[in-house]
Order: C-alpha cells, then structure tokens, then sequence
C-alpha cells in the first residue's frame, strides 16, 4: 500500500486481516502510521521514494493501493495489480486514460488554468473501495 496520503490505510488493513492476507504499508518518515497487523516500512522523504520501493518489492498478482497513476504504471508492468482509494481497478485498458489526463492537468496546473478541489470524502467512496478490494482478494 502506498500510504503517503492514503485514506483508506485503516480500511485496507481491516480488510487483509480478516482474509489472513499480508499486508505492507509503505510511507515517508513524514507519516506516522503503525499497524498491530500490517507491516509498515518507511522509506526517505525525497519525492517517489515510495512508488520506487514499492515497485521494487513487488511480484506478479500482488494488489498495490494507490492514488498515484505513475506507480500503478509501474505496478501494471510488474505484473500487479492496482486498485486506487475510490475503489477503481486499475488495469492495462485504462492506464493510458488515466495518465493522459493526470499529464493534462498537471499542465493545466502549471499554467494556473486549472486548480482542483478535491471534494470531500464521503461513506460511499470507502464502500466502493472495500468493494473493489474484496473482489481483488477473492480472485
């Protein structure tokens, strides 16, 4: 799991207990995350220090949570398996979509075209999220 930022650490923690499912929470050491469950590797603080190590530890059909869709490009070509904090699968079909239109934005952001206010997180957002995971673990 990439924590930094993450707001389903807890449900995602919750969830691989109950199936007996390891479960690494990757994080900065600007993040103070401990687990009775998960184990919790912390990585340096300089950008992507995360998505590198998770990258590098994965193996085919791991599930990696993410929000990042770099690291889920990463993940889709090691063999693993993305899903994001809203529940959304990620896969090689809808990759490119995904990060044509992070590319956009981060443009549009650049040129001060664009501000995005992320809405707030809502009940139906986590039950999408432990939706889409439990379908991943079943598989």
């Amino acid at each position: 799991m990439d924590a930094d930022g993450c707001p389903v650490v807890s449900v995602a923690v919750d969830i691989a207990k109950e199936y007996k499912k390891d479960i690494t929470i990757v994080k900065n050491y600007a993040h103070n995350i401990t687990s009775d469950y998960a184990k919790v590797v912390t990585v340096d603080i300089s950008r992507d220090s995360a998505d590198y190590y998770i990258a590098n530890h994965i193996s085919p059909g791991d599930i990696v949570i993410t929000q990042d869709y770099g690291l889920a490009a990463m993940i889709l070509a090691r063999g693993g398996i993305g899903i994001n904090q809203n529940g959304n699968i990620i896969t090689e079909e809808n990759i490119d979509g995904m990060l044509n239109t992070r590319h956009i934005n981060q443009k549009l952001r650049r040129q001060k075209i664009y501000t995005s206010k992320f809405k707030k997180r809502n009940a139906e957002a986590n039950t999408h999220f432990e939706t889409g995971l439990r379908a991943l673990i079943k598989e």
